[in-house]
């Protein structure tokens, strides 16, 4: 009787490893997810509702939706949306096609093949602070070695921060150097993923180089590339460093005239300048609500040309 009991606890013990080990397995990243995760943006979320003031003693009273209507009617909350999906349209779009396009070199067979892989992630792991500083310096006004080039060739120099444009194209410039060798490094690992033979074969029927590349590489790579796209939009979207150290100052307003201030930039300043906690946090899930919007939208698109070309 006691071997039965024995042999029916020790079957229990084994479904039940069985079963809950992978939830305790998993378990600590939802546990500190939760705590450093879940319960920040909840309570983001709760203090977006409040009239809050960290410097009166962190007094705060209940105003419902007030934030977000004032926020909706807020000129510079426009400006500084408009100012980051400029800025990330100009950083994303030419960043993912020179990843390809060095993917593509780099998966060929070449001399130190290693090190160049290597030196593609470089940028990608400088100090952001040490490579917008460098950046700055470049394309400064009156010194800076961007301006000596356009006056090589017969072009003006350009004051890069004070125009939108101008300063627009000086912050992607410096946004895609930083990130364009990641991405690459992305899709090459994709690229030695697909088949060897699909390359012989459209060699045999006679096909070029660009088209084994237009006609194979790319469609294989849909998946890589949809992936590559949500996540630069949700990085593009969320740009702060770059803007802010390009100003040469610590005012996260965006150049004198606000010309190339995001989103995070406005978030910022009135959190940490203007000290109005509830006002930054309603501001803080609109620039998500929008990440959202945005990510399944090119999500749905990409989607929907991969299936239409299918």
């Amino acid at each position: 009787m006691v071997t039965y009991l024995q042999q029916a606890r020790r079957a229990g013990l084994s479904r039940l490893d069985t079963k809950g080990s992978p939830y305790l397995y998993i378990a600590p990243f939802f546990l500190l997810f939760a705590l450093f995760g879940l319960f920040p943006l909840l309570y983001t979320a709760y203090v977006s509702f409040n009239d809050w003031d960290l410097l009166d003693a962190g007094s705060h009273s209940w105003v419902g939706l007030a934030n977000y209507r004032e926020l909706l009617q807020d000129a510079y909350f426009w400006n500084a949306l408009g100012n980051t999906l400029s800025i990330w349209v100009l950083s994303t779009v030419p960043q993912l096609l020179a990843a390809l396009w060095i993917a593509h070199l780099l998966n060929h067979r070449l001399r130190a093949r290693t090190a160049l892989r290597m030196g593609v992630l470089l940028p990608n792991i400088t100090s952001i602070v040490a490579v917008t500083i460098v950046f700055t310096q470049l394309f400064g006004r009156d010194f800076g070695m961007v301006n000596w080039l356009l006056g090589a060739v017969g072009i003006g120099p350009v004051d890069w921060q004070a125009g939108t444009w101008s300063s627009h194209l000086a912050i992607s410039f410096i946004v895609a150097w930083r990130w364009v060798g990641y991405n690459a490094l992305i899709y090459l690992a994709s690229m030695q993923a697909i088949p060897h033979d699909l390359y012989e074969a459209a060699e045999l029927d006679g096909a070029s180089q660009s088209q084994q590349f237009w006609r194979i590489t790319v469609p294989m790579l849909r998946p890589t590339i949809i992936f590559t796209t949500v996540i630069s939009t949700i990085g593009g979207l969320q740009i702060m460093a770059e803007p802010l150290l390009f100003a040469s100052s610590q005012t996260p307003t965006g150049g004198s005239d606000r010309q190339f201030q995001t989103v995070a930039l406005f978030m910022y300043e009135q959190g940490f300048r203007e000290f109005r906690f509830g006002y930054a946090s309603a501001i803080a899930w609109t620039l998500c609500l929008v990440i959202v919007v945005f990510a399944i939208v090119n999500f749905l698109l990409t989607r929907r040309i991969a299936d239409d070309e299918d």
